[in-house]
This record gives C-alpha cells, structure tokens and sequence, in this order.
C-alpha cells in the first residue's frame, strides 16, 4: 500500500512541478509558493478538522509534524528557486535523488545497508554527475551553479520534510500531522518573505494554475504522510521521488525543453538507481 502511495503521490507532483516551471517563468516565486500552500491547506482543512484523530496528537506529534512543515517550506521554495533558473532536466533528478539521503542515515545510524542500495545509490550519483556534464551551456556557469545549489537543498529538505513527517504520525493521527505541518510551511514561508524583505506580488490571473497546483501539492504530500502509519513506509518516499521523471517528461513535452539522447540516458540512470532502492 505504501507503494501505491507514493506512485500516486509522484504523478501529482510530477504535474505539479512541471507547472513550477511554467509559473515560474511568469510570476513572483514566493507568491506563487505561498499561494499554493494557501490553497493546499484550504483543501486538507475541513478533512483534517472533521476526520482527524486530534486526541491521538502528543507533543512529540506536534513537534515533528511543524519540523517537517518548516522543511516542506525550504525544500519547496527550494525547488521554485531551481526551476526558474533553468531546465527541468537539471534540476528534477537531483531534487528526486533524496532517497539517498536516507540511506547515508541509515548507515551512519548504525543499520545495515546492503550492497545491492550501496550499488544503487552510486547509479544516482554516476548519472547526476552525467545530468550536470551534459547540461547545455546557454546559461552562465555560474548560473547553473545557483541551480544546482538549489536542487541540493531542496533534495536534503524533502528528505527531512519526509523523516519527520513519518515520525510524527507515529505520535499522532496522520491527518492532523498533515494539516500542522501545512500550516508550519505557511508561517515559514511568511518568516522567509519578512527577513528577505520581499515584496509580494499577487496576480488573479495565475490563480486557476495555482489553485490547481495547490490541490496537486496537499494531496501528494498527504498520501506520503499518512504513508507513515503503514508498514514499510519509506516505500512511498521513494517512490514518490520518481516525480522528477515524469517531470522531465511533461517539460519535454508540453514545455518543449530540448533533450538530446545522452540527456536521456543520464535521466533514465538516476531514476534507475531510486527505483533499486525501492525495490
């Protein structure tokens, strides 16, 4: 189940994300990212305010559920920052390789890593170090750099937004941990817009694609979470991280960003090598 989870939480973010693209090209990132948290929680609330196991919620359940929002809020403006800077190609596979996070975790926690996710996790990188090589060079080096930094953080956000959003269903109902970490995300992305100084530029005509992209969000992010209660449910995080591929896909075709063969093939690795670790 956990599996099924997270395949459908990858296709609603890989439209999602393929729609960051779009979006991002014409509207102000912190705007559209705050929208669509906005919209999201708008949609889980009456779920969560009616169906949610609030007597199960303790404090480590509100703790963990308002760490992985804050993270959710750096990984996903993050994840904006890179994907208006450059192609899709680029940025996806290393935002989706996070599985990899979790097992350098793991090692270092002490558990038994085998060589089968070892072996795996150097696919991953083999092709991100081909993604990046291969990359056009219209932009400026230090252009791509920005977003390949981005990528790196919002690739080590999600793997945290996930950690924490699974452990704090294991202290509480996971649709309530769903709805604290919405609303942690909002305050973090408001606290972000504070100290930067930006200034926030609304327009009503994006509002459908950001709605809908909202919607798109709080449901795939939900069905991870409330993954957490199940067995195995790192599963759906990496499962879900296969988001990127369907990403690219959707930016070659429907965005018509150009992708040679050996673009292909590095793509095709890196999503290769997550799809071992879930294996």
């Amino acid at each position: 189940m956990s599996l099924i989870l997270g395949l459908l939480a990858a296709f609603s973010w890989g439209i999602h994300d393929v729609c960051v693209r779009y979006i991002s090209q014409k509207s102000d990132i912190f705007t559209a990212f705050l929208t669509v948290l906005i919209v999201g929680t708008f949609f889980t609330a009456p779920i969560a305010l009616t169906m949610g196991d609030w007597q199960a919620m303790t404090d480590l359940g509100y703790y963990f559920s308002i760490a992985s929002g804050l993270f959710y809020a750096i990984g996903g403006i993050s994840l904006y920052l890179a994907f208006s800077i450059g192609p899709v190609r680029i940025a996806a596979p290393i935002i989706g390789a996070y599985p990899i996070i979790s097992i350098g975790w793991a090692s270092l926690t002490g558990e038994t890593v085998s060589f089968q996710e070892w072996g795996a996790v150097l696919v991953i990188v083999i092709g991100i170090s081909m993604v990046t090589k291969l990359s056009d060079k219209t932009n400026k080096e230090s252009v791509q750099r920005q977003q390949i930094i981005w990528s790196i953080l919002s690739c080590f956000s999600f793997a945290a937004t996930f950690a924490a959003g699974h452990t704090a269903t294991r202290y509480g109902g996971e649709i309530p941990v769903i709805l604290i970490a919405r609303f942690a995300s909002i305050i973090g992305i408001l606290f972000l817009v504070f100290i930067m100084r930006k200034n926030l530029n609304f327009q009503f005509k994006q509002l459908p694609i950001l709605s809908s992209m909202g919607i798109l969000d709080a449901l795939a992010l939900g069905l991870v979470t409330a993954a957490g209660t199940l067995p195995n449910p790192e599963y759906a995080a990496v499962t879900s991280s296969l988001f990127g591929m369907l990403t690219v896909i959707l930016a070659w075709a429907f965005l018509k960003e150009t992708m040679t063969l050996s673009q292909w093939s590095s793509v095709i690795l890196v999503f290769v090598g997550v799809g071992i670790l879930g294996y």
